[in-house]
């Protein structure tokens, strides 16, 4: 009898181990179910925005190349401006020198006697207007009193001069 209740108990404990085991199988497919829907909306996911994101890669292609264009096309633009800054420097320097020596011209005593009393001209000193060395900058454009122009264009035409100079 005893034998016949061991065995009737193993029997019962089988059966439940068995219950428990399904249960938790069955809990585990429908986790691994769950699982795999949505590793499946990921990979769809994933597939829609590697799509928009090839998209967009190409886009910023796109505007790299275009940006780099205009960029090669503003090149020559900037280096004009470079040159125009380099000549009115070279401008500004010249007339500093021709400042300098008219005011040392005014500096010294003037050798006239005392019953002269003529003024003593001033002669306006010149820059050559073709220059043979690269210091050498050429004088400002002669203007007619009648035709008075803005500084800024008396500029801009000597640094057209020095240009054209200078690329010859």
């Amino acid at each position: 009898m005893i034998w016949e209740l061991s065995l009737a108990l193993i029997a019962v404990a089988f059966v439940a181990l068995v219950i428990f085991l399904i249960k938790t199988l069955v809990a585990a497919e429908k986790s691994l179910d769950k699982t795999t829907q949505t590793l499946q909306d990921v990979q769809k996911t994933i597939d829609e925005l590697s799509y928009e994101v090839k998209q967009v890669v190409r886009q910023v292609n796109d505007i790299t190349g275009d940006v780099q264009h205009k960029m090669k096309q503003i090149d020559p633009v900037l280096e004009s401006v470079k040159n125009v800054g380099e000549v009115l420097s070279e401008v500004t320097l010249a007339t500093k020198q021709v400042s300098t020596s008219v005011i040392e011209k005014f500096k010294k005593p003037s050798k006239r006697t005392e019953s002269n009393h003529a003024p003593v001209p001033v002669v306006a000193a010149q820059i050559p207007n073709n220059p043979t060395t690269p210091n050498e900058v050429p004088s400002l454009p002669k203007s007619d009193p009648a035709k008075k122009q803005p500084d800024w264009i008396k500029v801009v035409d000597v640094a057209a001069v020095i240009w054209q100079k200078y690329r010859a």
